[in-house]
């Protein structure tokens, strides 16, 4: 603008431009030859070929190689799809610069970015002290995983969804509609015993996004956790992995499918009999189950869909949980289970003996593999 006004007063125009505005002359006679230049594209602001190339431009495997080196120590809130990562940004610049891919640690932060990381602080939701091997652990899970995926064989994520009272109690959440109109429930949500729940087990399957959920009406247990595994390799597994010959079952370390439970194991057995599939098992270490994968990448969908719904019956509960869907195609088979899983079974030094389990060599408490009995004649 500056330039346009200094050539329509012609002589001196650039010096009395100057003052008015505080330009200086030389950016203005700057534009003055620039206006004479044929005009840019529509859509640019610059002249094609200006400006420096994008570091991801030089670099296109940049992003892929730094999420590969967050990944195995990834965190996350399984109420968030955002997850997070202990190591520092100057960390994995120096770290990719050793690779021979130079990078800023402010630009690593920037892909972070990008990547839907973010840098979050503490939350006091862990009990006791870390473990010693913690990290060590998530790295074995890693290498477990990508192998089995890489070799074709199915690996499922598991855990048990919180319990859900069943009635017409509050939802946490909040739903669109009519003004002035919100769904009224019950004003206390403290049930006695005969109130019904519902346990909702989900089985995650890493490598092709999908979801089965089986919920319960009786009680969590070890029989309640492999019989919801069992069924989702009924329904779908043996159909998607006819060639499979060994399941790799993520499990945090507590709970119906805790690692120092003896029915967890007998139950494996017995399906593992079943089915003559080799099932292997990787616990994840203690004060860590909220970063199991079937967390934030099947149960924070799960609650984000029935958010303000009042789960008033077991009907409800399984559409909701069956119509739960994403952007990047989670799909989800949901299914209700009314059999009996009575609490309180032991299960006897002569019977655990029966269990054919070979432990790894890290931490065989938390990874183990229990083989069938007999083996079927094409493995």
């Amino acid at each position: 603008m500056a330039a346009g006004e200094a050539r329509q007063l012609g002589f001196g125009g650039v010096a009395a431009v100057s003052r008015a505005c505080g330009l200086s002359r030389v950016t203005i006679s700057k534009a003055m030859r620039e206006l004479d230049e044929p005009p840019l594209e529509a859509g640019r602001v610059r002249r094609p070929g200006g400006g420096r190339r994008s570091l991801v431009a030089l670099d296109p495997s940049l992003p892929e190689i730094l999420e590969g080196m967050v990944e195995p120590l990834a965190r996350g809130d399984p109420e968030s799809p955002l997850r997070w990562t202990t190591k520092s940004t100057r960390a994995l610049a120096a770290e990719l610069t050793a690779q021979q891919h130079p990078v800023s640690h402010e630009k690593v932060a920037q892909l972070l970015r990008g990547l839907r990381y973010s840098l979050q602080g503490n939350r006091k939701t862990e009990e006791g002290k870390d473990h010693a091997d913690r990290d060590e652990q998530f790295r074995h899970i890693n290498d477990e995983v990508s192998v089995a995926l890489a070799d074709g064989q199915p690996v499922v994520s598991v855990d048990t969804k919180k319990k859900e009272l069943v009635g017409n109690y509050a939802n946490s959440g909040r739903q669109w509609r009519p003004t002035g109109q919100p769904r009224t429930v019950n004003g206390h949500d403290f049930p006695n015993p005969s109130v019904p729940r519902a346990y909702p087990y989900g089985v995650y399957d890493l490598g092709r996004n999908t979801g089965f959920v089986n919920v319960g009406t009786d009680h969590d247990t070890g029989a309640f956790a492999v019989a919801s595994i069992h069924g989702w390799w009924r329904t779908e597994g043996a159909r998607l992995y006819p060639n499979a010959h060994r399941l790799l079952i993520t499990a945090d370390g507590g709970g119906s499918n805790g690692y120092r439970l003896r029915l967890w194991k007998l139950e494996l057995q017995r399906m593992a009999d079943t089915t003559g599939l080799t099932i292997a098992v990787c616990h994840f270490p203690p004060g860590t189950s909220k970063w199991n994968k079937v967390e934030h990448r099947l149960f924070s969908f799960i609650s984000s869909n029935w958010r303000g719904e009042p789960l008033v019956d077991y009907e409800t509960i399984v559409q909701l949980i069956a119509a739960t869907t994403t952007a990047k195609g989670l799909k989800v088979t949901c299914r209700l289970d009314r059999r009996r899983y009575p609490t309180g079974q032991r299960v006897s030094k002569a019977e655990f003996a029966t269990v054919n389990i070979v432990r790894h060599a890290f931490h065989g408490e938390w990874n183990y593999s229990i083989l069938p009995h007999t083996m079927p004649a094409n493995v």
